[in-house]
């Protein structure tokens, strides 16, 4: 008779057998699931490192160089273009250093005081080296006459740039100095201030109300037609200026900033 024993597996139960189960394979404790190996990268550690060092070192710069700060000059009254700068309108500010500004540094103010203003400055405009040029540019193409003026001559606040008519004051003075025109004629219509100097003074571009009495001497440039007969009046000391009304006057040609007659700018700490 066989045997059932052939037909039944080894680990079987009966009961496991009725119920469709076997059992679950076991690897053998030995056998591992390789890992990852970690790479080390100490070279890119360190540079890692150089960066962090590096970023908070600049960032402690900024911070210094930011709190920084140097002197340089502010307009405090407005300049008109072609007007010589006058060391009244100046006045010293401090501004950080390092920022890019084309600034103009406090201890040049004298020298700034010898040139002009290209363009129209309002107060309150921290003064750049493109704003500077070192002639008037009213100048161009006429000629330069001296006047020595008094009170009743002149208006007060004239200032450098201002247009002005010159007139004769008296027909007799006139005559008798053999010079054209009559009283109160007009020798030139359209004459530029482009210089004041106060007698034994230095000239300070433009005229105080209330100034002591004395003699004022005024350089105008006018034109080439009018020349002799403006200089043949205020030789004789018969002329008398009268500023233009804004916008009755040609328009002068602008003067263009020249940057190597100009004084050198700063702005880079």
């Amino acid at each position: 008779m066989p045997s059932d024993r052939g037909t039944m597996q080894r680990g079987l139960t009966s009961t496991n057998q009725d119920q469709g189960i076997w059992p679950e394979a076991t690897p053998p404790a030995s056998r591992r699931l390789p890992s990852a190996r970690r790479e080390r990268k100490p070279a890119l550690a360190a540079f890692a490192l150089l960066l962090i060092i590096g970023g908070a070192l600049a960032a402690g710069l900024l911070v210094v160089q930011s709190g920084k700060r140097v002197a340089a000059i502010e307009i405090s009254q407005q300049v008109g273009a072609g007007q010589q700068i006058p060391l009244s309108a100046m006045q010293q500010v401090q501004v950080a250093s390092g920022t890019g500004l084309n600034y103009v540094p406090w201890d040049e103010a004298s020298q700034v005081a010898r040139f002009f203003a290209a363009t129209t400055i309002p107060p309150g405009t921290l003064l750049t080296s493109a704003m500077v040029t070192r002639a008037s540019g009213f100048a161009d193409g006429r000629d330069i006459l001296g006047l020595a003026l008094k009170d009743g001559q002149l208006p007060d606040q004239l200032k450098v740039g201002d247009h002005v008519g010159i007139y004769a004051v008296s027909g007799q003075a006139s005559g008798s100095a053999g010079c054209p025109g009559s009283g109160g004629a007009a020798l030139t219509r359209d004459a530029v201030v482009v210089n004041m100097v106060t007698a034994g003074g230095a000239g300070n571009g433009s005229l105080v109300s209330g100034a002591p009495s004395g003699t004022i001497d005024v350089s105008v440039a006018v034109n080439p037609a009018d020349a002799g007969t403006v200089a043949c009046d205020a030789a004789a000391g018969n002329v008398a200026v009268a500023l233009l009304p804004p916008g009755s006057a040609p328009a002068a040609a602008q003067p263009s900033p020249a940057p190597s007659a100009s004084p050198s700018p700063s702005g880079t700490g």
